[in-house]
């Protein structure tokens, strides 16, 4: 079974290159060979939709993801799966919308016993068991105890932090973290904790965001020795707040007159220049052209923050586009024609099959995954979710924001207000509400998801514990309210 899923795979690829003339027959060929490609995953916090060069900010200079975009592909519509971290990383980690798993909260602040259960094999498990070299750098936020450990999920290498955030300066939050455990504290917030390789703590010495470039480094160099593919999971911390930047990188956006703006474009310049590092090494090491490279950002960006999601409505933790649609490239020098913009919605949910896909990797026996491998549809220039939907779902106090997208349409309840319709292929900015034109279109939208909604788990924690006593208090999640639709389209 396993070696004709391989075929199988093999197969669709060539028929697709065949019919399209794309680059795919070297890719087939390489397979066919037995060659693996590295596979370099990084993912940005809270970045917002139009504050990378490539999605047209004017402000921000990002020339080595800009370079990346132009020799690559670029997504018009790549969705993650929640608008919060947390729920976001479980969902690409497993591939599973996280409330299917019961982790669509993010976990609690500080040093709790709760996480992303190993019984969901990770995509790095998937990986490392098609012989890949794995590895993870940054922000996990996915479990801080033992067992939830990304070396138990599949990693071999971990370098960063477990928690949901980190401060950026390491003489400052070293300070701050000394002076609390001199105290006798133990309960300490994670974001001055040291940072930690493979469960033992390390002294960092440079900007966050620097050490994790510079870790990411080694893992290529290491790789490169081991002779073995790699698949590298990136996670930055940057642009997430505390705003704080090096004055080096300030200096570069003297002309951002806000200060929360200028901070934040300096964050994201050292994620450029933490790219364009990893970049010239893997040319260093001869492993440039065969290193598919796929960036994008967790959630939106948060508004006053730093954030420009323009032009999509909101930001993050909302289900307009703002809070869930992010930039998204991919780079893969041989098979990925350059210059080129995918138009249609693609899923942070797609990066599991598809990395599995073009690995060679077998999926775990039983494994249900909510994306698909879109490779081949995006070698064909064709929707990969034609007809489909794509759901988000947040949870509030006592109510939930809910949104759907099938096609150009997309049905939306937010902020407990009634249901409304938009086109966002031709209206982006979700303005112009269609629902009594449409009423039919948007009643068979809410059912569908309501049909959805029926097999999520209850949360398995809550980011605050009060947050979870008002959960049970107000009987959530009330679907009854969330999917009541009238015959005019309103609630």
């Amino acid at each position: 079974m396993r070696f004709n899923r391989k075929i199988s795979t093999l197969i669709s690829v060539v028929i697709v290159a065949m019919s399209t003339g794309v680059s795919s027959c070297a890719l087939a060929t390489e397979k066919a060979a037995g060659e693996q490609p590295n596979i370099l995953f990084i993912l940005a916090d809270d970045l917002g939709y139009n504050d990378v060069g490539f999605n047209g900010s004017k402000d921000i200079s990002t020339p080595n993801l800009d370079a990346l975009a132009k020799q690559g592909v670029t997504f018009d519509a790549a969705y993650v799966a929640h608008p919060f971290c947390g729920p976001s990383r479980a969902a690409i980690m497993t591939g599973r919308y996280p409330h299917k798993i019961g982790a669509q909260f993010n976990l609690p602040e500080d040093n709790s016993n709760v996480g992303v259960s190993a019984d969901e094999t990770f995509i790095a498990q998937t990986m490392k068991n098609a012989g890949y070299f794995t590895g993870a750098m940054g922000k996990w936020h996915l479990g801080e105890a033992p067992q939830y450990h990304p070396n138990k999920h599949g990693f071999d290498e971990f370098y960063g932090f477990l928690g949901g955030g980190h401060n950026y300066f390491p003489e400052e939050f070293e300070k701050a973290y000394n002076k609390r455990v001199a105290q006798g504290l133990t309960n300490i917030n994670m974001y001055l904790t040291p940072l930690e390789h493979n469960g033992k703590e390390v002294r960092e010495t440079e900007y966050i965001t620097d050490g994790l470039s510079r870790e990411a480094v080694t893992f290529v160099d290491k790789a490169t020795a081991k002779q073995q593919p790699f698949f590298l999971y990136l996670a930055y911390n940057a642009p997430h707040v505390p705003l704080q930047a090096k004055e080096d990188d300030l200096a570069q956006f003297r002309h951002i007159k806000d200060k929360k703006r200028r901070t934040y474009a300096a964050m994201v310049y050292a994620v450029d220049r933490g790219v364009g590092r990893i970049v010239s090494q893997l040319k260093a090491n001869g492993q440039y052209e065969n290193t598919l490279i796929v960036f994008m950002s967790d959630n939106g960006g948060k508004l006053g923050q730093g954030a420009n999601n323009y032009p999509l409505k909101e930001g993050k933790g909302s289900v307009q586009e703002g809070g869930f649609r992010t930039p998204m490239l991919m780079h893969w020098p041989k098979h990925i024609k350059a210059g080129n913009r995918f138009a249609h919605p693609v899923l942070a949910l797609d990066l599991y099959p598809t990395f599995a896909a073009i690995g060679g990797a077998s999926l775990p026996e039983g494994k249900i995954l909510d994306g698909k491998n879109i490779w081949p549809s995006l070698m064909a220039n064709v929707a990969p979710h034609e007809n489909e939907f794509i759901y988000v779902l947040r949870h509030r106090d006592g109510y939930s924001d809910a949104a759907a997208r099938r096609n150009q349409y997309k049905a939306v309840k937010n902020h407990n207000q009634n249901w409304k319709l938009f086109n966002v292929a031709q209206d982006i900015s979700e303005e112009n509400d269609i629902s009594a034109k449409h009423p039919a279109i948007l009643r068979d939208m809410v059912s569908s998801m309501e049909s959805w909604s029926w097999n999520n788990q209850q949360p398995k924690w809550f980011h605050r514990s009060d947050e979870g006593a008002r959960w049970r208090l107000k009987a959530m999640p009330r679907f009854d309210k969330t999917f009541q639709v009238d015959d005019h389209g309103t609630k």
